[in-house]
């Protein structure tokens, strides 16, 4: 059975919760295939586009970067492949996750600390002289 092609660019935005700019950006990018066109050039979508959209946004969700969502689709068109591409795709989010927390409990520290320095005049801030001053940081951030 052919697929019906029953949305629009925002009824697609709709009911994916994306913007049409981004949807646009994703056909632009090559994560979304450019739909068909309607003889007055709008758009049309089916539910196939629906579906791939929300991968998309469910993986930018989860902060993977457009390459390795472009590689996930890619290896989600092959069912019957082994998963260990898309196990290391997801081995360098988590990763990238972990680094992004260690410089977030870095600065979160160094702001605890700044905050928690005497409460003066300005003149004797300690907030206004770390930020003047990056060697007073305890932290590499």
């Amino acid at each position: 059975m052919p697929e019906t092609f029953r949305f629009s660019i925002g009824d697609l935005a709709a009911e994916s919760a994306t913007t049409v700019q981004t949807i646009r950006y994703y056909e632009q990018s090559g994560l979304m295939p450019a739909p068909p066109r309607t003889a007055g050039r709008q758009r049309r979508y089916a539910q196939s586009h629906l579906d791939r959209l929300k991968f998309i946004r469910h993986a930018r969700e989860l902060g993977f970067p457009v390459e390795g969502i472009r590689e996930l689709l890619r290896l989600s068109a092959h069912p019957d492949s082994p998963c260990d591409a898309a196990d290391r795709i997801a081995a360098e989010q988590l990763a990238e996750v972990e680094r992004k927390i260690e410089r977030l409990q870095a600065l979160r520290l160094e702001l605890k600390r700044m905050v928690g320095g005497r409460h003066g005049s300005l003149r004797d801030c300690r907030i206004i002289e770390t930020l003047a001053d990056h060697s007073l940081c305890a932290s590499a951030h």
